[in-house]
C-alpha cells in the first residue's frame, strides 16, 4: 500500500531513501534545514555494498563515471616504509560490484538530481524542531528523520538528551588538491605517533584527504592557528602529503572534533523512525558512513512492501540492520584507539583481512529483498 512519507534531511541517507521509495510506489516530501543541498565533507569512498544500492536506483554507471576506482588500500609510516593491507580489485570481484571514489559534492548533485526527475520535492529552509517533527508525525504515514549525528531533532524527539554524540578525543582536517604524478591508484594511509593522513585518488590527479591528530574536546572554538599547525605536523612527511596540503583547493581550514554514537536500543517511536547517521553515526575511521546510509534506505524502502502494521514493519527494519551497523560503530573505534593510541605501532595487526569473509559480510542482505 502506497505510503505518504516526511523525510526530515536532504543528505545521502534521506536522498536515497526517497528515490528507492518513490520508485516503489509511495508519495515522498523532504524538508531540508539549508537553503540548497550540502556539500559538507571532501569525499567519500562508496565499497560495494553502497555500490548495489546506488545500482538500485539506476545510478551506478553514472556515479562509477564521476569517481575514481581505487584498486588496493596501502598503509605506510611517516617515512614511506609502506604495506598492502587490502586488494580492493580482489574485494570488488568477490562482492560483484566496483568501489569507487567520489566528491561528495558529485554524489550529492547526482542524487539530487535523479530525485528532482521523479518529481521528489525538496522543501529548502526549513528547520524541523520537535513541535514541527509532531506536527508532520500526525500529517504523514510515516516521518523519516535523516538529520545527521550532530544536531537531530528526529533523535531529540525520540530520547530527549539522554543520546548525545561523543567525542572520540581527534580532529580532522580534510580538503581536496591536485597531486601531481600520484604514486598509484591505491588509497594511501599514513601513520604516525596519535596522527594520521590519508589520501585517496579520484581522476587526472585530483584525489581528496583527511589530517587527523588528537586534540583536546577544550579547543573547540578556540581561535588556533590551524593551517599553521597542519603544515607544521606534516613537515616531514612524504612529498605527497605536503604537495596536498600546499594544492588544496580551499585555504580555509577548519578542524571537525570528530564525534560518534553509541548503538541506541531503538530507531523508532510511532510513526517516526530515524536513518542514516541520526540512527547510528560511525566515525570516518570505520570508511562505512555513507554506506550504511545507503543500506538503510534500500532495506526500508524494501521492508516497507511488506503488508505487515507500521510497528512490526519498522521494529524488522531495525533487528535487520542494527548488528551491521554496531560493526561499523565499533570498528571505527576500535581503528581510531589503534591509530592515536599513547603506544604506537608502526603497522598495527590485524593484517590484511580475509576477502572472502569481509565480501560476505558487507554484501549480507543486498543479493535479495527481505522476506
Amino acid at each position: 500500500m502506497s505510503k505518504n512519507i516526511a523525510v526530515i534531511g536532504a543528505g545521502v541517507a534521506g536522498l536515497a531513501f526517497a528515490i528507492l521509495a518513490t520508485q516503489r510506489g509511495h508519495q515522498v516530501k523532504i524538508f531540508e534545514r539549508n537553503n540548497n543541498i550540502s556539500t559538507l565533507g571532501a569525499g567519500v569512498t562508496l565499497w560495494p555494498n553502497a555500490m548495489f544500492v546506488l545500482d538500485q536506483m539506476g545510478l551506478l554507471e553514472e556515479v562509477q563515471s564521476a569517481g575514481g576506482l581505487p584498486q588496493a588500500i596501502s598503509q605506510f609510516d611517516k617515512y614511506n616504509h609502506s604495506r598492502v593491507i587490502l586488494n580492493i580489485d580482489e574485494l570488488n570481484k568477490a562482492c560483484g560490484y566496483p568501489s569507487v571514489a567520489i566528491l561528495r559534492q558529485k554524489l550529492m548533485c547526482i542524487l539530487y538530481q535523479r530525485a528532482t526527475s521523479l518529481d521528489i520535492k525538496v522543501h529548502f529552509g526549513h528547520n524541523i524542531e520537535i513541535t514541527k517533527t509532531n506536527q508532520l508525525m500526525a500529517q504523514y504515514d510515516l516521518v523519516v528523520g535523516a538529520d545527521g549525528r550532530m544536531h537531530s531533532a528526529t533523535r531529540r524527539a525520540l530520547f530527549g538528551q539522554s543520546v548525545m554524540p561523543q567525542y572520540q578525543g581527534f580532529i580532522n582536517i580534510i580538503g581536496v588538491s591536485q597531486v601531481d604524478n600520484l604514486a598509484s591508484a591505491d588509497i594511501r594511509e599514513y601513520r604516525g605517533e596519535r596522527q594520521r593522513f590519508g589520501i585517496v585518488p579520484l581522476k587526472s590527479n585530483l584525489c581528496y584527504w583527511a589530517a587527523a591528530w588528537r586534540e583536546s574536546q577544550s579547543c573547540m572554538g578556540s581561535n588556533r592557528h590551524w593551517q599553521d599547525e597542519l603544515c607544521l605536523r606534516f613537515d616531514t612527511w612524504p612529498n605527497e602529503i605536503r604537495q596536498a596540503i600546499q594544492n588544496r583547493q580551499s585555504l580555509d581550514v577548519k578542524p571537525i572534533f570528530v564525534h560518534d554514537l553509541d548503538p541506541l536500543p531503538h530507531w523508532h517511536s510511532d510513526n517516526l523512525l530515524l536513518l542514516g547517521d541520526a540512527a547510528h553515526a560511525p566515525l570516518p575511521t570505520s570508511g562505512q558512513g555513507a554506506c550504511q546510509a545507503l543500506e538503510d534506505a534500500w532495506h526500508l524502502a524494501t521492508t516497507l512492501d511488506l503488508q505487515l502494521p507500521l510497528e512490526k514493519i519498522l521494529d524488522g527494519f531495525y533487528q535487520k540492520r542494527i548488528a551491521k551497523t554496531t560493526a561499523a560503530q565499533v570498528a571505527g573505534r576500535h581503528i581510531a584507539a589503534q591509530v592515536f593510541a599513547d603506544e604506537y605501532e608502526t603497522f598495527p595487526t590485524p593484517p590484511m583481512p580475509d576477502i572472502k569473509q569481509l565480501s560476505e559480510f558487507w554484501m549480507q542482505g543486498l543479493t535479495s529483498p527481505p522476506q
